[in-house]
């Protein structure tokens, strides 16, 4: 027997693909043997540490590929293998069914079929079953109970598994809980919740929840939140003097106050983030923070552990660059000894920052920066931590080279920053999402779609007004099953430092107090996608995706499919943001099975309308300033309304 061809198995087994609790995890192989016998094949599952497996038997594609889907009902680690076989029993069978349709005797068949039982050793039940069967096919009937569903049924479950073999390895699998693979991020500063001109804190950031949960988010995340360093503390709009009212970056993280186990104390004591926490939990909103692994020149371990810290040949400090940027207010941690071995002392103090912000009910951690970090590092670090938290969310901040991102995924990031951002035309946007969903990355990376950040203002952004922020929303939370925003964009904010993908009095050096109510806000359209992805179960694996045929080049055309609800949702959006598009597009009606002249009912998800589609070319216009976009639940003949 040969068993080749597995899917999902990332670099032969060295990594772990990704799985959720409870969502359908497909298993495929090709699996094939000599001679014209009838093969079977099955996935033995088990979580780490348990002893027995779990068999789900595969089922046969064409071109002898196999596939089974399993759910796993237990987060954390699990493996499975592959076994494969001739069947035995399955031959005969069909061999039996050929004579019988000949006209041909099949004495010899129920003959062996009783010796194939007499030889079978099975548990205690089936054991009882076997004799039974046995002793039936001494009857008249023989030939009914050999071809008979009840004895293909014990047979296929009992019977020998001749020449059976195993995949040649175990392939890890970790399984997250879903909000892992479907949520949506709010990014806020709580130093920005105050009042006009006062520094907020965790209590006045209790006060904000119920607005992002009236948006429909699952995630609030905070910026860091620990004491900030004074020394080369910057200003305004980065600038190197800050004037003594300057609140300095939060990335420039550790004073006297503290470092990275500790708040900052302007934002409140632990108590207060305590109950922030509780007070989210109360709005079905959870709170993640922003990991960044950076240290002030006041941090507290520059003098407690100095070996734990970079340093120039003269032995000062060094302070972080990535040319031509420099943070002079930022030094960088050492990770490696001068012989190449983990600075461990240090890898286990980050270790237990984790797990101190986890003992505070944080387990959603964004990672600033991971690609400037070892692999290795974040390997153990993440597995420490979900060994101890299995439910633990890493989000990996790292907007690099294709390869670095997907290997931080590989390495245990359960989401990471894509090129959304930057992908704004239709061959674009197709090009990466087909990446994403088809290839084999789709197995361990999961993309989160943030629109923007506190560090990029996207050019598009910049020149494309109040359409081409909807668009933009409308396209992360539809397209991808994480999403997110930072702040701010829902009011539309784009004012750049000249020249550049920033923000003009950006809040990383100062605080913003914004009015949430200023005209020509996109809140609903936020509310309205967010509600969408909710209710329709087809909007939760975005792997689901497939692009649909319109005939213009500025609308882009999808669908998103849940073949176990038969939820189907179907978008057009207009890319263009200055100009309307009259266009006609195709609906896809095979895919219902209806020939290019049936029908369909549609349900208008923005306005709640229904209505009939006659045929499978229809036209629809679509204008920034007034409809953007449109999105339809088809209704499959038959599908409960």
């Amino acid at each position: 027997m040969v068993i080749e061809a597995v899917r999902p198995e990332i670099d032969a087994g060295k990594f772990a693909a990704k799985a959720v609790i409870g969502w359908p995890f497909e298993i495929s192989a090709d699996v094939f043997g000599d001679g014209h016998e009838v093969f079977a094949a099955a996935v033995l599952h088990r979580a780490e540490g348990q002893v027995n497996w779990t068999e789900t038997r595969m089922q046969a594609l064409k071109n002898d590929r196999w596939h089974a889907d399993i759910t796993f009902d237990e987060l954390g680690r699990h493996t499975f293998k592959i076994i494969a076989w001739r069947d035995v029993w399955s031959t005969l069978r069909r061999d039996a069914a050929k004579k019988i349709a000949a006209g041909q005797d099949i004495s010899v068949e129920i003959e062996e079929a009783r010796l194939m039982i007499t030889d079978t050793t099975a548990n205690r039940t089936d054991a009882k079953a076997l004799k039974v069967l046995e002793k039936a096919l001494k009857s008249k009937a023989a030939a009914e109970v050999v071809m008979s569903d009840e004895t293909d049924i014990l047979m296929r479950r009992a019977g020998p598994r001749a020449n059976a073999c195993t995949y040649d390895h175990e392939i890890p699998v970790c399984v997250d809980r879903e909000r892992a693979a479907f949520s949506a991020w709010y990014e806020l500063f709580p130093r920005s919740t105050g009042e006009q001109g006062e520094h907020g804190t965790f209590r006045t950031t209790i006060d904000r929840l119920p607005y992002v949960k009236d948006l429909g988010f699952d995630v609030l995340y905070f910026p860091p939140i620990h004491p900030i360093g004074s020394t080369n503390r910057k200003g305004k709009n980065n600038s190197l003097t800050a004037a003594p009212d300057d609140v300095g970056s939060p990335y420039a993280i550790g004073s006297d106050a503290g470092g990275n186990s500790s708040v900052h104390p302007d934002l409140g004591t632990l108590d207060d983030f305590d109950a922030l926490v509780a007070a989210a939990a109360d709005h079905d909103l959870e709170v993640a923070m922003d990991i960044a692994l950076n240290a002030s020149p006041d941090h507290p371990w520059i003098a407690e552990h100095p070996d734990w810290f970079e340093r120039r040949p003269d032995g000062t400090i060094k302070y972080a660059e990535n040319p031509p940027k420099k943070y002079e207010d930022i030094v960088n941690f050492r990770y490696y000894l001068d012989d190449g071995t983990p600075n461990a002392p240090f890898w286990e103090a980050i270790r237990d920052m984790f797990l101190f912000w986890a003992g505070h009910g944080v387990l959603c951690f964004r990672v600033d920066n991971p690609h400037t970090k070892p692999f290795p590092f974040w390997e153990w670090i993440i597995a420490e931590v979900q060994a101890a938290h299995p439910g633990a969310i890493f989000l990996s901040e790292a907007f690099t080279r294709p390869k670095v991102m997907k290997r931080l995924a590989k390495v245990g990031f359960n989401q990471s920053y894509s090129y959304y951002t930057w992908r704004n035309d239709k061959t674009e946007l197709t090009e990466y999402l087909t990446e994403l969903t088809t290839e084999d990355c789709r197995h361990y990376m999961r993309p989160n779609f943030f629109v923007n950040t506190p560090d990029i203002n996207p050019v598009f952004l910049q020149t494309s007004g109040r359409p081409g922020f909807r668009t933009r929303a409308i396209l992360a939370a539809s397209l991808a099953g994480n999403w997110g925003l930072y702040s701010g964009f829902e009011l539309c904010e784009a004012a750049p430092l000249p020249g550049r993908e920033e923000y003009l009095d950006s809040e990383k050096y100062e605080l913003r107090h914004r009015d949430y109510d200023a005209p020509s806000h996109i809140k609903d359209d936020v509310r309205l996608i967010n509600r969408v992805r909710r209710e329709q179960p087809a909007m939760r694996d975005f792997t689901n995706l497939e692009f649909e045929v319109a005939h213009e080049d500025r609308v882009l055309s999808y669908s998103r499919h849940d073949s176990a609800t038969g939820n189907f949702v179907f978008f057009h959006v207009l890319i263009d943001p200055f100009a309307p598009a009259e266009f006609s597009f195709e609906v896809p009606l095979w895919k219902f099975g209806l020939d290019d002249h049936a029908s369909i009912e549609v349900e208008d998800l923005m306005n709640g309308n229904r209505f009939t589609w006659h045929g499978k070319y229809q036209t629809l216009h679509l204008d920034p300033e007034s409809r953007p976009y449109a999105i339809w639940r088809l209704i499959a003949p038959g599908e409960p309304r």
